[in-house]
């Protein structure tokens, strides 16, 4: 357990050898207990690199490879599981649920606070989709936080996938909704060959716990909704970054009705356009990477499409000094 004030207690974590986890607490919230999960890997040499990634909605930390990747090339590799996701979901807590998206800065930055004490004195930040927009918030917001030395985004939820008359005229009023009435649902319209292209049981090559990351999600809460278009809305604006940037995304984005090889070859979650719009009306050194036969998750993508962002990431890394 650990706090603010105390030393983090690793055990075992459940991705085996070399993985480790410590439970971090925090006040009670509106469900009450909460908790969030760092998971560490460290490099096989001491470094003072490291890098914090967040997963996305309806996700966990699992993609070890990306882990080891990161190992190889001389950073010691954290993740959270945020509260109420994954390890770190508790019995009276409601999956998923949130009502800002500011919730996730105090498990952030508890979590860099301990990497700082780790002995680690730059680290990049890092995240997918949903964390994708937490992670480019909490760079904007934390300027001047003296670890945060870049960003690496992977497929960021920097706007709605939907029809656009649907959004402009339905999230805000949702979102409304949601403020007095959070725990109403609306449906997700999430593509539903998404989990299914990766699931080693299914059509894909990765082991992934199927209770933490839902094959299906066919309806959401009005407060994520609200939270994310709020989140959104200070994205759209353009916001300034004052550290080097990778925003990644895919090359295409398709909703198969059936299946299709475009759930293995594309994005079904998020529109890539959006994505590319709004990293272009961020202020700062912004790198911008189109991966040609991308999946949402792009790390996630058939080998010869990962290598090729990871071949990317760390050149970018390597050009910027980490």
């Amino acid at each position: 357990m650990t706090n603010s004030t105390t030393e983090p207690v690793y055990q075992l974590d459940v991705l085996g050898s070399g993985y480790e986890q410590a439970t971090l607490n925090f006040p009670d919230d509106y469900e009450g207990e909460v908790t969030a999960t760092l998971i560490r890997k460290k490099a096989a040499q001491p470094t003072s690199k490291a890098v914090l990634y967040i997963h996305g909605f309806i996700d966990y930390f699992f993609q070890t490879e990306m882990a080891e990747q990161f190992n190889q090339h001389g950073f010691d590799f954290y993740a959270l599981d945020l509260r109420k996701y994954g390890r770190s979901y508790l019995p009276h807590q409601k999956y998923y649920n949130v009502r800002e998206i500011a919730e996730y800065d105090a498990e952030i930055d508890q979590a860099l606070a301990i990497i700082g004490a780790e002995g680690h004195d730059a680290v990049l930040l890092s995240g997918h989709s949903t964390g994708g927009l937490t992670t480019t918030l909490y760079t904007a917001h934390h300027p001047d936080h003296p670890l945060i030395k870049a960003l690496w985004v992977n497929s960021p939820f920097y706007d709605f996938n939907m029809n656009p008359i649907k959004k402009k005229l339905g999230i805000p009023n949702l979102s409304r909704v949601g403020k007095i009435c959070p725990d109403l649902k609306f449906p997700s319209e999430l593509n539903k060959w998404y989990v299914p292209s990766l699931h080693k049981t299914m059509h894909g090559e990765w082991d992934f716990n199927l209770e933490w990351k839902q094959p299906t999600y066919p309806l959401v809460r009005l407060s994520f909704v609200r939270a994310i278009y709020e989140a959104q809305k200070e994205i759209h604006q353009g916001v300034s970054l004052n550290v080097p940037a990778l925003v990644m995304h895919s090359d295409q984005t398709k909703n198969p009705k059936k299946w299709h090889r475009y759930a293995q070859t594309t994005d079904v979650i998020l529109d890539v356009k959006h994505i590319d719009k709004y990293a272009r009306k961020m202020k700062g050194d912004i790198t911008i990477s189109k991966i040609k036969n991308g999946l949402h998750d792009l790390v996630l993508s058939e080998q010869p499409v990962r290598e090729n962002v990871y071949q990317q990431l760390f050149d970018w890394l390597a050009l910027k000094g980490l």
